[in-house]
């Protein structure tokens, strides 16, 4: 088992930046990349960006200059660096997992930006 706690969310306004964390714990060696996803009110969770164990980048997000996925194998953590914040950005941010038969997830961390 792995358990997935995020933090760094809360409120900021347009503009600026906030820094996500994912700390990993458990058998963090039966998983290899992770990501994180975003839930906005009323929509579908959707995927944000992935890195690999070896550090292998990729985003899935229109404007992915905006944000910036990394990773600390030594720390077990990963991160999500989203900067010229939007309040379109307003979401649950989950980190995950994947692993078989089924993923981790963590249970989540609210971001909300202020116009």
């Amino acid at each position: 088992q792995v358990q997935l706690v995020e933090s760094g969310g809360g409120l900021v306004q347009a503009g600026g930046s906030l820094r996500l964390s994912c700390a990993a714990s458990g058998d963090v060696f039966s998983i290899n990349g992770m990501g994180w996803y975003r839930q906005a009110p009323g929509s579908q969770r959707v995927l944000v960006a992935t890195v690999t164990s070896g550090g292998v980048k990729k985003y899935f997000h229109s404007e992915k200059g905006r944000f910036t996925i990394s990773r600390d194998n030594a720390k077990n953590t990963v991160y999500l660096q989203i900067d010229n914040m939007k309040p379109e950005d307003t979401a649950v941010y989950y980190c995950n997992a994947p692993h078989w038969p089924q993923d981790y997830w963590g249970q989540g961390t609210q971001v909300t930006v202020s116009s």
